[in-house]
């Protein structure tokens, strides 16, 4: 159990990336009071923890009705994940773990950026959402498995709240180097837990006979 505890943590830091969210959230506040910050980042995260929430209890469900195999999602996910890996390795962003260009010109232009772009797509972005479809379903008929999933869900929003909420002192604690460090250790544990996925799906296809 603490093993996968430990997967499901390092699955959901990786793909929300809370320091890279709070670098991005000091930049589009940076014209904002401390109040208005407070209240924008606390309001982004509930709405994403239940943005996320939903995808990890009704994911599964809408997709086997759509009569997609959890050996098919397993797979799919892993592909997925193991996308955003590499891109966080080599410091490149297309707008599966952060927003577009095109999406941040749109957010600067907002007085209120709690829903978009901070709820999502920064914090519950698609490989959010992915993963928790995929660690909801790798832990089926498993309560206590399925209950570190949320509990690592939530742990990892309350955390990322909490660099929002430390965003400006954060950026200059760590500056652009150790920012992307972080981003760059985080997408090597993500590319090997992608690839695990990968090949449990596989395993599980009956492809291999």
């Amino acid at each position: 159990m603490p093993e996968y505890w430990g997967v499901a943590l390092a699955t959901f830091f990786a793909t929300i990336g809370p320091v890279d969210v709070a670098a991005m959230f000091a930049a589009l506040t940076a014209s904002a009071s401390p109040a208005q910050r407070r209240s924008i980042a606390i309001r982004g995260c509930v709405i994403a923890a239940l943005i996320l929430l939903l995808f990890a209890l009704l994911g599964k469900q809408v997709l086997a009705g759509l009569g997609i195999s959890l050996a098919a999602l397993r797979t799919a996910g892993g592909i997925l994940l193991l996308l955003i890996g590499i891109e966080m390795v080599f410091g490149r962003s297309s707008g599966a773990t952060s927003t577009t260009d095109e999406e941040a010109s749109e957010a600067r232009q907002r007085p209120d950026i709690a829903v978009f772009p901070l709820a999502t797509p920064l914090i519950a972005g698609p490989g959010a959402m992915g993963a928790a479809i995929l660690l909801m379903a790798d832990a089926e008929g498993d309560i206590a498995r399925q209950g570190a999933v949320i509990g690592s869900l939530l742990a990892v929003v309350i955390f990322t709240c909490a660099c929002l909420l430390l965003a400006t002192q954060l950026q200059r604690l760590l500056g652009v180097t150790g920012i992307h460090v972080v981003g760059r250790v985080f997408g090597v544990l993500l590319c090997a837990l992608a690839v695990q996925f990968l090949f449990d799906g596989i395993a599980n296809s009956g492809l291999l006979g």
